[in-house]
């Protein structure tokens, strides 16, 4: 009797342990004035599969930015569709943080993601934020020294760099090893911002999913229509990005490889992003580097001061030489 008591509350353990585990992970937003509306339908979808399927947003934060006009539009657009599609909406980021297994940074401005990326290291909650890490290449590099201190697992990242079509041309063998990228997208300026952290992110992040790492300096060419700045990477390398503020806006890369030259580097939807958030959540390990995504940071940094110093080239090293030695005042 004994025995069979014990195998039916095994049998039930084992039952609510699974029933656990096939329950979605609990997502918070800060920041609804970005992409938060359409990532909330995304995993809102009844027919979401896969890892779609496997995160919910269960609250969100607003948040929003007086001084940017785009964020008070966004945000006014924003708040109630999310509401009406089940989250609770909540009057502080110490609430939202009681709620959730993980978080998303969502928030336009770039310069609040610090002091609410400090908030979430507090609990040890792992966080994805979006573009830009940071407002500013100091407060990427803090964000990251804080994220490696609390041992709290971070990302950061553009919908651009998980485009199938670009993760497809990495191991394409009728490309063969790739010797140059030409990226584009749209390049938007906003006062707050380095010129590139706004909108120019995405066609950078697109240039070095396509080159890797090894940049070693940046010089920059602007004009009120365009931006073009072309680094030299340490192997010789050379990558170009195309901001564009007249004319069609469209994303995209012309690929130069050993065996052929592909176009790929097309917006092709949030999903293949999103996707990858949930698996890092799930698993606490992150798709790229902390590394990667600040020499990106640092590349639009240099392309700000080549500007300043009238298209002259300027390093990498440079930059994050300068600005470590900012935060160490700051410290």
């Amino acid at each position: 009797m004994r025995m069979r008591l014990m195998a039916s509350l095994l049998v039930l353990l084992a039952g609510s342990l699974s029933a656990a585990a096939a329950e979605p992970l609990r997502v918070g937003i800060i920041g609804t004035d970005a992409h938060a509306l359409p990532w909330t339908k995304i995993l809102s979808n009844p027919k979401a599969e896969g890892e779609l399927a496997d995160m919910k947003i269960v609250a969100a934060w607003p948040g929003g930015s007086p001084d940017i006009p785009q964020s008070v539009e966004l945000l006014n657009k924003s708040v109630e569709p999310i509401r009406e599609m089940g989250v609770e909406i909540v009057d502080s980021i110490d609430a939202l943080l009681e709620k959730v297994d993980g978080v998303l940074i969502l928030s336009i401005d770039g310069r609040t993601h610090l002091e609410f990326a400090k908030k979430v290291f507090a609990v040890k909650k792992p966080v994805f934020i979006d573009k830009p890490v940071g407002g500013c290449l100091a407060d990427a590099l803090e964000i990251y020294r804080l994220a490696e201190k609390a041992g709290v697992p971070i990302f950061s990242s553009s919908a651009l760099r998980f485009a199938p079509g670009t993760q497809a041309v990495l191991g394409d063998p009728k490309v063969g090893d790739i010797v140059g990228c030409d990226a584009f997208s749209p390049c938007g300026l906003e006062p707050h911002h380095p010129d590139f952290y706004w909108y120019g992110v995405h066609g950078c992040e697109t240039l070095f999913t396509i080159m890797g790492t090894g940049c070693r300096s940046v010089s920059r060419t602007h004009s009120d229509d365009t931006d073009v700045a072309v680094g030299t990477w340490e192997d010789g390398r050379i990558g170009t990005f195309r901001g564009t503020r007249k004319g069609r806006h469209a994303y995209g890369a012309t690929v130069f490889g050993m065996k052929g030259i592909v176009q790929a580097g097309n917006f092709e939807g949030y999903e293949p992003l999103v996707a990858e958030i949930v698996k890092f959540f799930k698993t606490g390990k992150p798709p790229l580097s902390a590394q990667t995504t600040i020499e990106i940071m640092a590349f639009m940094e240099a392309a700000d001061e080549s500007k300043r110093q009238g298209g002259r080239p300027v390093t990498l090293q440079s930059v994050l030489e300068k600005d470590r030695q900012i935060n160490a005042a700051r410290d």
